[in-house]
């Protein structure tokens, strides 16, 4: 509380000798420093003042990349706050016009996603919180009812929402590690709900309000207009040019080409009998035991780069682009290390001890099998993967995975299991006898939402055969 009275403080002391500068009165200043001055602008500077302050007092003691997605927040946070000030001299622009006037915010929006591809790093949880919270933003591209989007109270809920999912992970991973990364987390989340869902809804509950007087910027008479934004953009427009301008290709060209009046069979060559495949004699119809083996063949290593298993730096095993290997152990680790297992495929890897967590991503037909971890085990964007805990296990996350099969043993009955965006989860339970067979479970994928007594109720569908 008292660092939020203290950031109000200094935020009102701000803005006064900016006044001050100004010659202490806002009735003789340009268009722009009223409009810096509105009510809802100051409410923005309070907002990020009591709520990000902290966000980036945790960023700045956990440093790396956690610190440097917390600056691209901030650089959106202020970069809407630009806009804001700018819409209220701005005549409402056409769908088109809009995407260029949100281009700014959305390159720092797409700039915060991109840390979150390639290798994944070990701070993916706070950059995919951190990314995906920040679309949270986008409320302002809102512009009515028929626009495509949720209104704005209602979005910055929703893309808290996908966001919450990979913060609960830093506050379960760091609950009783590090202090800094659960007051990340939990300022992050303070930083939407209630922060800037507050302020939308006692500002902006309809969208922005665009000034009904500014006169609309023209457009230079010799510069061309500027192309739409990429389909990467969370504000995307579709071209003005007519489609009858662009040159056809694919099968609009052969149905052009038809209805053109034209022999459609003008431009094709006769085939003569020494042609045909029947006739010649270096086509026999019998594949090769040779060419059918090089065919057939599968490499020892994927595409996206050699097969991998070290340690890194003493702290992290690698294990990559593994394909068709079913002996791949793991058994010099301690409970310090983690295991990261990357891009694999039909092959099967043994963990034997106890390792700080073990994280699976991306995928197929690979099985792992896992004495104790201390933190969780993470499965995401897999498919068709089997993994067996001989020991304990506190947490088992499933992600955006398509086919998965857990065997649990007695010691690791007691694991939370949370899956999102998942099919086809089962889980193999111990049965009652000591040497009995294990008992499969599944997991629901579809649920009912029920609206009762003020509020939803969620209970998953059960099927019954007939």
């Amino acid at each position: 509380m008292e660092e939020r009275i203290m950031a109000r403080l200094e935020s009102a002391v701000a803005r006064l000798e900016a006044l001050s500068l100004r010659g202490g009165s806002v009735a003789g200043s340009g268009g722009n420093d009223a409009s810096a001055t509105d009510p809802s602008i100051l409410a923005f500077e309070d907002f990020m003042g009591a709520y990000f302050g902290r966000v980036s007092s945790a960023g700045v003691k956990i440093g790396g990349q956690v610190l440097e997605v917390t600056k691209i927040l901030e650089q959106a946070l202020n970069m809407q706050k630009e806009l804001l000030i700018k819409i209220k001299q701005t005549q409402k622009p056409d769908l088109a016009g809009l995407a260029e006037f949100l281009k700014p915010l959305n390159e720092v929006i797409m700039k915060a996603n991109s840390m979150t591809e390639g290798r994944r790093s070990d701070f993916f949880n706070h950059l995919k919180a951190a990314a995906d919270s920040s679309t949270a933003l986008a409320w302002i591209a809102y512009t009515g009812k028929d626009c495509g989007m949720s209104m704005p109270i209602a979005h910055v809920e929703e893309s808290w929402q996908m966001a919450e999912f990979y913060n609960n992970k830093i506050l379960v991973e760091y609950k009783s590690k590090d202090p800094n990364h659960v007051e990340w987390a939990k300022a992050l989340k303070e930083l939407y709900l209630p922060g800037l869902r507050d302020y939308v809804k006692s500002h902006y509950p309809l969208g922005p309000v665009w000034s009904a007087t500014a006169k609309a910027k023209a457009a230079a008479p010799s510069a061309p207009a500027p192309p739409p934004p990429p389909p990467a953009s969370l504000f995307t427009s579709e071209s003005s040019s007519p489609s009858s301008s662009k040159p056809k290709v694919g099968m609009a060209a052969v149905f052009q080409e038809i209805s053109s009046g034209k022999p459609v069979t003008s431009g094709l060559r006769k085939v003569t009998d020494n042609m045909k495949t029947k006739n010649r004699a270096d086509r026999t119809g019998v594949v090769g035991a040779s060419e059918k083996e090089s065919r057939t063949s599968s490499p020892s290593f994927s595409k996206a780069g050699p097969p991998k298993l070290e340690l890194q730096m003493g702290r992290k095993w690698v294990v990559e682009n593994q394909i068709g290997r079913k002996n791949l152990v793991i058994d010099d680790c301690d409970a310090k290390q983690s295991v990261y297992i990357f891009g694999c495929k039909d092959s099967v890897l043994q963990v034997q001890g106890k390792v700080n967590n073990i994280t699976i991503d991306k995928c197929t037909k690979m099985g792992i099998v896992f004495t104790d971890v201390v933190a969780a085990c993470e499965i995401v964007n897999c498919s068709g993967v089997e993994v067996q805990c001989q020991g304990s296990a506190p947490t088992i996350s499933v992600d955006n995975t398509g086919g998965c099969q857990l065997y649990l043993s007695t010691g690791s009955l007691g694991a939370s299991i949370t899956t999102a965006k998942s099919s086809e989860i089962n889980v193999l339970v111990p049965g009652a006898e000591p040497d009995g067979d294990l008992v499969e479970h599944a997991l629901p994928q579809q649920f009912i939402h029920t609206f009762k007594d003020g509020q939803f109720e969620t209970t998953p569908v059960s099927h019954s055969g007939g």
